[in-house]
Parts: C-alpha cells; sequence; structure tokens
C-alpha cells in the first residue's frame, strides 16, 4: 500500500513539475492557478462554499467527467421498492438495452426482491454478459447487457442538483492541504491535493493524494473538470482485498 501511495504521489508530482518546464512562466496562467486552488479549497471546506464556487466560476456548457469504471451504467433508487431504472449514463452498456422506467424483475436466473437487490450480480469483467427480465409498459422483456468502460460527464446543473442533496454538516475531510498548483503552456491547470476523513460506516482513517485538472474556456470559466484519485489504495486502507 506504501509503494502504492508512494507512486501516485511522485506520478502526480512529476506530472506537474513536466507543467512548469513546459510554461516558463506560470504567471501567465496566475489568475487561472489561483481559481483552481480556491475551486479544489471550497470543494473540501463546505458545500455552501463549494456550490457557490461552482455556480459563479464554471461555464453553463461545463462539464465533470467522473472516474472510469467497468459496469452497466444506469441507476436505480434506493428509497423505493423493488428496482426500477431512474437514469441511464449516455453511451453506456446499459443505453444499448434499459429505458428509464424498466423494472427488474429477474438477474441471472434470481428473481428481484428488497431483500437481494443489492446482491444480485451485476459486477463483472469488461464484455462479460448478463441475462435479465425487466417490466416495460406492463409487459416482462428479456434483455442482455455486456459489462464494459462507464464514464459520467455531468452538467453544471446536474452537479449543483446532486450537491444540493448532499449533507452539508458531513462536508468536508477530517485533514485538507494543497501540495501544488501548475499550468501548461496552453493554460491548463493541475492541482494536487492531499486530505485525510473518516469512514462513515466503520469509523476507519484513510488518506489519499488526488490531481485535479481544470480546463478553462476563453472568458477564464471552468469548462471541464477531472480527477485522478487513489481509490484503490483508500479501499486497501479500509481493509478490502482487490481481486478479480
Amino acid at each position: 500500500m506504501n509503494n502504492l501511495k508512494t507512486f501516485f504521489a511522485c506520478f502526480a508530482l512529476i506530472a506537474l513539475a513536466a507543467c512548469n518546464m513546459e510554461n516558463n512562466s506560470g504567471n501567465n496562467y496566475q489568475d487561472r492557478m489561483d481559481l483552481a486552488t480556491a475551486w479544489v479549497t471550497a470543494g473540501n471546506t463546505g458545500k455552501a462554499e463549494a456550490m457557490e464556487m461552482i455556480e459563479k466560476n464554471m461555464a453553463e456548457d461545463g462539464v465533470v467527467a467522473g472516474n472510469r469504471y467497468v459496469g452497466m451504467g444506469f441507476i436505480w433508487n434506493p428509497d423505493e421498492a423493488g428496482m426500477t431504472v431512474t437514469y441511464i449514463i449516455p453511451e453506456s452498456p446499459a443505453s444499448k438495452s434499459l429505458e428509464i422506467g424498466d423494472s427488474f424483475v429477474e438477474v441471472a436466473g434470481v428473481r428481484v426482491s428488497d431483500d437481494n437487490r443489492n446482491r444480485l450480480g451485476f459486477r463483472g469483467k469488461p464484455g462479460e454478459e448478463i441475462n435479465a427480465v425487466v417490466l416495460r409498459n406492463g409487459e416482462e422483456v428479456a434483455i442482455t447487457v455486456a459489462r464494459g468502460a462507464v464514464r459520467q460527464m455531468s452538467s453544471k446543473s446536474q452537479i449543483l442538483e446532486n450537491m444540493s442533496e448532499g449533507d452539508a454538516e458531513g462536508w468536508g475531510p477530517d485533514e485538507f492541504n494543497i501540495i501544488e498548483t501548475s499550468a501548461t503552456e496552453d493554460g491548463v491547470v493541475w492541482v494536487l491535493s492531499w486530505t485525510k476523513f473518516t469512514e462513515d460506516a466503520t469509523g476507519i482513517e484513510a488518506n489519499a493524494y488526488t490531481a485535479t485538472r481544470f480546463v478553462f474556456n476563453d472568458e477564464g470559466k471552468v469548462s471541464r473538470i477531472a480527477n485522478l484519485t487513489e481509490d484503490r489504495f483508500v479501499l486497501e486502507q479500509q481493509g478490502y482485498s482487490i481481486t478479480r
């Protein structure tokens, strides 16, 4: 685990050092660097601060690129009975077979119930297919979905809507530091930060580095954000074993 942490930190620092080498005058983009630093700081400070930063400084057509994962690419509401699709990520495997409103009846030969819906066989390697039956417009329909790479691209309005439902009281890590901020010669800004936090369910402390990439439009608004995080390292700190 320490080796992974060291590798990630070195990788991020090397990337930032390369930014400095390419940009002999970082002050050319000092305003962007200051904004990116303030953005990351706000996101780790509080709900109100994070939402205000996005409202004021994100372009209306800006996007946040989520981390990629292997899966189906659909969302359902766990607070409602059954397992009904409420959202499908565009261009995901689920977008080829599912429709919003589909309610799962059977997954991989197992009838869906409120007791087993969190243990159904949706996980697996890329390319593996899962057979299911959904209730669509009052009729049972057989579908097949192949697992694949999924990445959620969230708009400004979607991000603000999701954040509005977050818990302001539990917002932010236990500790937070900005390690370095740098810009490339074409004005892309990278921010390397470190956080320590406590996992709610177990009370276990964990820490992680995150490299955040900011792209700006001609008006100086943030048009795209993406993060490189230590997800696996965090899970291992909490006692999980990562296997295939």
